[in-house]
């Protein structure tokens, strides 16, 4: 688990640099049919990237790979979405595991039914 935690850490914290800044495949999808200006503006056709729309939390923290007031923190993002994406999957087992517990010692307690003698 620490090994698997420890290269999340190492290619969300440092890998994530070399990333590429060119739009992905699902953006390069989105502008097919549309024609795009060297800023990525889009100039003219039609495309699904038209009815693109801002995400809810777009403005929050750690939208868009980066830290809110913060330039260049891609790897540090990565990092804390890492930290947090551990510890709440690390809560959950957690939880898991205690309710299982408690359903153990709880059967094992329970009386056991006497054993009835054997008819003659």
């Amino acid at each position: 688990m620490l090994g698997g935690l420890a290269v999340a850490a190492v290619l969300a914290g440092g890998a994530s640099y070399l990333a590429s800044s060119s739009p992905d495949g699902l953006d390069a999808t989105t502008l097919e049919g549309c024609t795009v200006d060297a800023d990525g503006v889009i100039t003219g056709g039609s495309c699904i990237a038209q009815r693109a729309a801002d995400h809810e939390l777009g403005g929050s923290f750690l939208a868009d790979y980066g830290i809110k007031g913060i330039d260049n923190a891609t790897g540090l993002a990565g990092l804390i979405g890492v930290a947090l994406t551990f510890a709440i999957g690390l809560a959950i087992f957690w939880s898991v595991r205690r309710r299982r517990h408690a359903a153990a010692e709880s059967a094992a307690s329970e009386p056991t039914p006497a054993a009835v003698p054997a008819e003659k």
